[in-house]
C-alpha cells in the first residue's frame, strides 16, 4: 500500500503519519514512513536547497522542478524498493503538494506539471491520499506554536496564500474522490487518528486498531 498525507501547514500530518505507522506495526504489517521533499539522501539535499533556503527566492518553476527531481530520487531509491519488498509506504506529502503549491497557487501550471509527472514517474501514484483539512488561520497558529524553525519558507507566506492553498487542495479532493479522502484536522489528535483508521480499513479491507 502507498498512502500519502496532504494538507496545509499545522494540520498535523507528521503526527498522523506516525500514529498510522504504529497501527500498522501493532498489526504486524511491515511499514515505512517517509516525507517530501526528502526521504532519500539525494532528495534531502534538495530539500535543504528549497525548504531551508534561508531567504533564497526561487522562481516558482525552478522550485517545482527541484521538487520533481527530489521526488524522482525518492521514488527510485526508497518508495519503489519498499513497495517491491511488500512494505506499506506512508508519505508526508507527495505530488499533490507540488500541484497545489506551485501548479495552482504559484501558477506554474497544473497541466504542465501533470505531463511532467507522467514523463518522469509513469503510473506510480498513491493508492490513497488522506487530506487533513484545516482552517488556514488555525493551521498557521499551530505552526507558529511549534517555535522557531529553519523550515519556515512556506509558513511565512501569509494567510491569503494559505487560504488559496486550502482551496486548491479541496479542488483536488473534488476532482479525485476515489483517491483523496477528506479528514477534519480541527478535531483532536485521537479523533483524527480514529477517522483515518476507519478510512484505511475500509479502503484496503484490513483491521487496524
Amino acid at each position: 500500500m502507498f498512502i500519502t498525507f496532504e494538507g496545509g501547514e499545522g494540520a498535523g500530518k507528521s503526527t498522523q503519519v506516525r500514529k498510522l505507522a504504529e497501527a500498522f506495526a501493532r498489526a504486524g504489517l511491515p511499514v515505512v514512513t517517509t516525507r517530501e521533499p526528502g526521504g532519500s539522501p539525494g532528495a534531502e539535499a534538495i530539500r535543504r536547497l528549497v525548504v531551508e533556503a534561508g531567504g533564497v527566492a526561487w522562481h516558482p518553476t525552478t522550485e517545482a522542478l527541484l521538487f520533481m527531481a527530489a521526488r524522482y530520487d525518492h521514488l527510485e531509491t526508497l518508495i519503489k524498493p519498499a513497495l517491491a519488498r511488500g512494505q506499506t509506504v506512508l508519505c508526508d506529502r507527495f505530488f499533490d503538494s507540488t500541484l497545489v503549491y506551485q501548479g495552482m497557487v504559484k501558477q506554474v501550471g497544473e497541466e504542465w506539471l501533470a505531463r511532467l509527472y507522467h514523463l518522469l514517474y509513469g503510473n506510480a501514484e498513491p493508492e490513497m491520499t488522506l487530506l487533513l483539512d484545516l482552517d488556514p488561520a488555525l493551521g498557521l497558529a499551530r505552526a507558529a506554536g511549534r517555535g522557531a524553525s529553519a523550515e519556515t519558507r512556506f509558513e511565512s507566506l501569509g494567510l491569503e496564500f494559505h487560504t488559496r492553498l486550502r482551496k486548491g487542495f479541496l479542488q483536488l479532493a473534488h476532482a479525485h474522490p476515489e483517491r483523496v479522502h477528506l479528514v477534519d484536522a480541527a478535531a483532536s489528535e485521537d479523533a483524527i487518528h480514529q477517522n483515518i483508521l476507519a478510512l484505511v480499513n475500509q479502503r484496503f479491507g484490513i483491521h487496524l486498531t
